[in-house]
């Protein structure tokens, strides 16, 4: 990514925040209904909704966090310190915190590409962390129970940290031997744990793996191999058996593995309108998946039953980098400066 350019923005109250104004839509169709479309004012690369599903909160290519309702799509609060702001570099992942220490309010871990990773209150707008790594961070998260996090980026390495100390406590990295592949090679875009395990986690990257981890060792357990891993595209069905992966790549986008054996279970088909390279995908609930990414811009969800698109966000003004879905099914998805809402017929 290239450095963007610099500015301030405000970080007071609610009333004292810039109102973003609604833009044309999109074309929708089949099970969607478009909630908001909200103009950010620079470009969108990561979203994700708080725990309970009432705020969202978007990074962008400049650095600041702007944190949306998600009832009447009204801006709440924008994140950024002198450091974000200094540096000018995109806001690359954002996790709030599942259940996190007793802070009254939302809790957010966000990584950036110069290397700052920082945890926020968001209520208080204030940097609670800040670790500085050495390399561009694309990707943090935490594992389920929200006592550690771990970090992926440019390079090979995946950073380990205690939740409250910001001790680090492991590298996973490969081994040096020459006859396996116990680990990336390359850049780390994907990081997911298991279902309510703290344990044990999977990665992707551009070294078209999925490596298979646990806490206790440094060096991978197994690996798939075939995925081009290029953004947060990988996902865990709630039963911990099956992998969902998205390439950005021209053929074979998105594929289910099985969890155990590393076996392909499919490929799932193009939408009718067009190919898309994959920057995004997510089980949703047990039937259905939400995808998104550019070459043809559009979001879809995809039911597994039948292995076709029933609802659509179409005519999107660029790729779609980032998706993601609230426990009340509603779904996220960016595109260039925009952040649309739009309510599923499912719930995860």
């Amino acid at each position: 990514m290239q450095p963007a350019r610099r500015g301030r923005l405000s970080t007071g109250g609610p009333s004292s925040l810039p109102q973003e104004t609604v833009t044309s839509s999109p074309s929708i169709s089949g099970d969607l209904r478009l909630l908001h479309t909200i103009d950010c004012g620079d470009q969108l690369l990561c979203c994700q909704f708080n725990n309970d599903g009432t705020r969202v909160a978007v990074g962008l290519r400049t650095g600041p966090i702007k944190v949306y309702s998600v009832h009447d799509g009204s801006i709440h609060h924008v994140l950024a310190d002198s450091e974000t702001t200094a540096l000018g570099l995109p806001t690359t992942s954002l996790r709030f915190m599942p259940r996190g220490p007793a802070h009254n309010g939302d809790v957010l871990l966000a990584s950036y590409s110069g290397g700052k990773v920082k945890l926020w209150h968001v209520p208080s707008h204030t940097c609670l962390r800040t670790i500085t790594e050495d390399r561009q961070t694309m990707i943090a998260t935490f594992n389920s129970s929200g006592s550690k996090f771990i970090t992926g980026g440019a390079g090979p390495g995946i950073y380990m940290y205690d939740a409250q100390t910001w001790d680090k406590l492991q590298n996973f990295q490969p081994s040096d031997s020459p006859n396996v592949m116990d680990g990336h090679m390359s850049r780390v875009y994907a990081l997911t744990f298991f279902p309510e395990n703290d344990d044990r986690f999977v990665s992707g990257g551009w070294d078209n793996t999925v490596q298979f981890w646990n806490m206790q060792s440094t060096h991978s357990q197994r690996r798939l191999s075939g995925p081009h891993i290029c953004g947060d595209a990988v996902s865990i069905d709630k039963t911990g058996s099956q992998i969902l992966t998205g390439s950005w790549r021209r053929n074979n986008t998105l594929q289910i593995w099985d969890a155990e054996s590393g076996a392909k279970i499919m490929d799932i088909p193009e939408d009718f309108r067009g190919h898309s390279q994959i920057y995004t995908c997510h089980f949703l609930g047990p039937d259905h998946i939400i995808a998104g990414g550019s070459r043809n811009n559009l979001c879809r969800l995809i039911d597994r039953r039948i292995l076709m698109s029933t609802g659509v966000l179409n005519d999107l003004p660029g790729g779609v980098y980032s998706t993601h879905v609230s426990g009340r099914g509603v779904l996220a998805a960016t595109s260039n400066n925009n952040l649309y809402l739009a309510q599923t017929p499912v719930r995860p």
